[in-house]
């Protein structure tokens, strides 16, 4: 029998060998009793017993995928948390069981009911389906004491096949043991691809309805390179996967063929994520998601514990450079202890530096005054602060301001602080369209391509309905970031970006021709991307990024990709 590929979406750069298992978890439910036979008190009560066994798996959860994947991955855990907690899905299924519905039933048609409102919203609103999904089967498995397939023990050499996974299916996976995992729904941003490239395990998500042609037991490889995934490989495609599985990690910073600098850095969330970061050969720190040092916890961090985490970041780094990005919450980062109010639009509200001039200013203060003594107390390294969701001149002259303010006031206690590189996410179509105004106010701009891609084409970047128009190969978002590079030629104020588009080795040539000198991303790719910087010529890569803004569409762009 010849190999046959089914593609599908590339997730992690890595490829893996392995046979089939396939993941099934759905369990149907036999014929309810008549309505007169149900016990409503003690289904109920079963039903609140679940609800406590679940927060509980969830809150060990919760806590043993920070240790192993991160704070940032580990904090879906909490949005299931308050769907299990929340007060419209508690009592539907009441008011079910008080009809006659065992709670099983009851579970089962309450949140279908949710997954279906969801399913059909537009936005990040959509992907909470998933998130769902996962708590209805959790409690449906408590509730009928059914067995957790244990995906943790899978045969060594597995490749796990599913319709979709759920964050609580992918925390589990061995990367150890599981030789890689393909899915037919899903898209590169779902939760199953950022733990794939968290846990560094070969993975093709979006396969489609081909994927169910694969049996269990076959021999494939996952390709999450090409985003192919090959039934029946043969002996050459074996070897190239297999040899493709070692990355050589350069730990010197890179330049160009012909001699540019491009530094190459990692995206962390935590103090446990530096060491690794650097184990990969990351030059420093371009994205440092300060949030996660604020969630999941009863009160915000004190100044001297952030001092130390953000010291212990910039001692990693001692030839490099940590960017921080100020707190950053609001929309998906919610904070229990802060007052965060119920937006309709949460993505276009109050978040970000808004916050930070706003509700939270007593914690941006804070927060500047532990990042300036931290880097008043190291020898080496060098600290940048950078601001989230900036749109407005006026923001950014406002908190340049404070910074300043803090710089004084630590001054005149006698610390040796200095103000650090100054500068702002270019995430929002409005900060790009002026950054040729925001280049005056600032060191350095960061692109923030998910939510940039997002805002620009109106397409959430979790949708898989909108998937194509959200793709960072969309003309609309090359002339974005041409708009900001273009603004910042001819300054000193150097331009770098930090979202998943600067990770994707197959775009560092264009993104380097586009005026990028610095590409923050997760650890697992600054192998590959630090290998295409030094495959590229300035020349070659400029040549490129001016055919690619010329293009009318991301066929053409894609075309161009492929060639070059």
């Amino acid at each position: 029998m010849s190999e046959r590929r089914l593609p599908g979406i590339d997730v992690t750069p890595l490829s893996g060998v392995g046979t089939v298992v396939w993941y099934r978890p759905d369990a149907d439910l036999p014929e309810p009793p008549a309505p007169e036979d149900v016990d409503a008190e003690a289904e109920l009560e079963a039903f609140e017993l679940a609800v406590a066994e679940a927060e509980a798996e969830l809150e060990a959860e919760r806590e043993r995928t920070a240790d192993r994947v991160g704070e940032e991955e580990a904090a879906v855990f909490d949005a299931h948390v308050q769907f299990l907690n929340d007060p419209q899905i508690a009592s539907g299924v009441e008011e079910r069981v008080e009809d006659g519905r065992p709670a099983t039933h009851a579970v089962r048609e309450t949140f279908d009911e949710f997954v279906e409102q969801f399913s059909g919203m537009e936005g990040k609103m959509a992907e909470r389906a998933d998130d769902l999904r996962d708590v209805r089967d959790r409690l449906l498995r408590l509730l009928t004491d059914g067995e957790r397939v244990d995906l943790a023990s899978l045969p060594e050499g597995s490749v796990v096949l599913a319709e979709r996974l759920t964050p609580s299916d992918t925390a589990q996976l061995d990367p150890e043991r599981v030789a890689g995992f393909a899915t037919v729904t899903g898209g590169r941003t779902s939760h199953a691809a950022i733990f794939a490239r968290s846990l560094a395990i070969p993975a093709v998500v979006g396969v489609g309805e081909d994927l169910e042609s694969v049996a269990d037991g076959e021999t494939v490889v996952v390709d999450g390179r090409s985003g192919d995934v090959v039934v029946n490989p043969d002996e050459a495609t074996v070897e190239a996967a297999r040899g493709g599985a070692a990355d050589d990690v350069v730990e010197e910073a890179v330049t160009t063929a012909d001699g540019t600098d491009v530094e190459v850095a990692a995206n962390v969330g935590t103090p446990q994520e530096l060491a690794p970061a650097a184990e990969r050969g990351a030059d420093g720190v371009g994205l440092f998601r300060t949030e996660f040092l604020f969630i999941e916890r009863d009160d915000a961090p004190d100044e001297d514990e952030q001092y130390e985490a953000y010291r212990d970041a910039i001692e990693t780094f001692p030839d490099g450079r940590v960017v921080v990005r100020t707190l950053d919450v609001g929309g998906d980062k919610p904070v229990p202890y802060l007052d965060l109010p119920e937006e309709e639009n949460p993505f276009l509200g109050e978040r970000g530096i808004r916050r930070s001039l706003g509700p939270d200013a007593d914690l941006f203060e804070t927060q500047l005054r532990a990042l300036l003594r931290a880097d008043a107390d190291t020898d080496a390294g060098s600290l940048a602060v950078m601001l989230p969701l900036v749109t407005t001149v006026e923001e950014v002259e406002a908190a340049r301001g404070v910074l300043e303010g803090v710089v004084d006031d630590l001054a005149a206690e006698g610390v040796n602080a200095t103000m650090p590189e100054f500068g702002v996410m270019i995430e929002t179509p409005a900060a790009a369209l002026m950054a040729d105004v925001l280049v005056e106010h600032v060191d350095f701009f960061s692109i923030g391509t998910n939510d940039l891609a997002q805002y620009v084409m109106a397409a959430e970047r979790g949708n898989d309905a909108v998937s194509e128009l959200g793709d960072f190969r969309q003309p609309a978002v090359l002339r974005a970031i041409d708009a900001t590079t273009t603004a910042a030629a001819g300054t000193d104020v150097w331009v770098g970006m930090c979202g998943e588009m600067a990770g994707d080795p197959r775009l560092t040539e264009l993104l380097v021709g586009l005026g990028l000198r610095e590409l923050s991303m997760s650890a697992l790719t600054v192998p590959d991307v630090k290998a295409r910087v030094s495959e590229t010529t300035l020349e070659d890569a400029e040549a490129l990024a001016e055919h690619a803004l010329a293009a009318a569409d991301r066929d053409e762009i894609i075309e161009l990709l492929e060639q070059s």
